[in-house]
């Protein structure tokens, strides 16, 4: 808000002094006699302010306008000096720190109707206040684009079909397109047939199992028929290469199921057949088949080629037996006992470890226990069943001729591996995946 003071009547200043431009003429003191009214003198020409035109002077007796008239040319005649009083007008109150707006000088106009004093009597001064211009108010802040979605037609909601259908319902009962069918053990023995076949551990494993059952059996047999004596027992030697080929055998009966816990398969498999009981049986099956059949048919070559190529007693049909079905059944349980050790510890190296030292760690500890004149009985029962020993005397070549033999090694098998398979299917269904 300002606040104007009232006007103070000053002396007249000289006449070299002009005008302020935009000044109104002063009031005639009261009392004083009114001068007559003369003709007003002639105004020049006007110079327009830069940026700012003004329009031309009125005459004397209409109000002067709020702008500021132009300076008279030099050379005129002259006008009358007005009174110029400055007035400091209080500026608004604003919060402090603000920036300060663009200051403008600004003359205010006489009130109108106020009649003009002859020329050379004092004018009274025009109101000068100082205005700040308020800053520009910033542009509305425009809102992010938000694309419109176009509007989507009503659903019309389909009532599931065991809504619809029943006594209650007016549509029939839903039929599915698909024969739905009870699952059963054919169905998890069709998986499990599936995954054994197509992983290339599979081929691995019993591709170097038969290569070197056969190839160190076609090698005994060259051998000892290059050496011209009879022996008494021609499968004697047959069942190295099929020694070495049990190490290839226990890897796969492990991988069978702790690959798929490794890779989460195992998760999938059990939704699709909840069962888990049925799950393990079907493992075992396929993988008892086929260890079994690969097994036999390779050792069945190795027994023609020593019969054919070593001199020797013939040997009798419990000898072709156990050096063919026996040895074929000996290793598909061993690989059993490899799939209860991977489901019991659901992980590939550690069961593949345990399985190493079952059937490698007996034999070796008991040839260092045998200098032991205390550990030689526990050296010599370590041997006896070692699994080594077992597979020798299923070809009637044991290390120690007190042990098991004949079909005795195959039943300690079997027993071993029913109870570990037991443990292996109370754990499968009490623990999570």
């Amino acid at each position: 808000m300002t606040s104007p003071q009232q006007p103070q009547p000053q002396p007249q200043p000289e006449p070299h002094d002009t005008a302020a431009p935009g000044a109104a003429a002063p009031m005639p003191p009261a009392g004083a006699p009114e001068p007559p009214a003369q003709p007003p003198a002639e105004q020049p020409e006007p110079r327009p302010l830069a940026a700012h035109p003004q329009p031309e002077q009125p005459p004397a007796q209409a109000p002067v306008p709020p702008q500021a008239g132009p300076a008279p040319q030099e050379g005129g005649p002259a006008r009358e000096a007005g009174t110029m009083t400055l007035q400091a007008q209080q500026p608004p109150a604003a919060a402090p720190g603000k920036e300060a707006g663009t200051m403008m000088l600004q003359a205010q106009a006489a009130p109108q109707g106020a009649p003009l004093p002859p020329q050379g009597a004092p004018k009274d001064a025009g109101t000068m206040t100082l205005q700040a211009q308020q800053p520009p108010t910033a542009p509305p802040q425009q809102q992010p684009y938000q694309p419109q979605q176009a509007p989507q037609p009503p659903q019309q909601q389909i009532p599931a079909a065991w809504q619809a259908a029943g006594p209650g319902g007016a549509a029939p009962a839903y039929v599915s397109p698909i024969p739905v069918r009870r699952t059963n053990l054919g169905h998890a023995l069709a998986s499990e047939w599936t995954k054994i076949r197509s992983v290339r551990s599979t081929m691995w494993t019993l591709g170097v199992m038969i290569v070197l059952n056969v190839g160190i059996g076609l090698m005994a047999a060259v051998a000892i028929a290059g050496l011209g004596h009879p022996t008494t027992v021609v499968f004697g030697s047959a069942w190295f290469g099929l020694l070495l080929g049990t190490l290839c055998v226990i890897p796969l009966g492990v991988l069978v199921i702790s690959s798929e816990y490794g890779t989460g398969m195992i998760r999938t498999t059990f939704t699709a057949c909840p069962s888990r009981g049925r799950v393990l049986t079907a493992k075992a099956i396929v993988l008892f088949g086929l260890t079994f059949v690969i097994t036999t048919v390779s050792t069945v070559l190795v027994a023609v080629l020593h019969a054919g190529m070593i001199d020797g007693p013939a040997p009798t049909a419990d000898q072709w037996l156990r050096a063919t079905l026996g040895s074929g059944l000996y290793v598909a349980v061993l690989s059993l006992l490899a799939l209860g050790a991977g489901t019991l510890l659901r992980h590939s190296a550690g069961a593949i470890s345990a399985m190493m030292g079952l059937v490698l760690l007996p034999m070796l500890l008991a040839v260092f226990m045998l200098s032991s004149e205390s550990l030689r009985p526990v050296a010599k029962a370590m041997i006896e069943y070692s699994v080594p020993n077992s597979l020798g005397a299923l070809y009637d070549t044991a290390f120690m001729p007190g042990g098991p033999s004949g079909w005795q090694p195959l039943l300690i098998l079997v027993g071993v591996t029913a109870v570990v398979l037991g443990g292996a299917y109370a754990a499968l269904e009490k623990r999570d995946v």
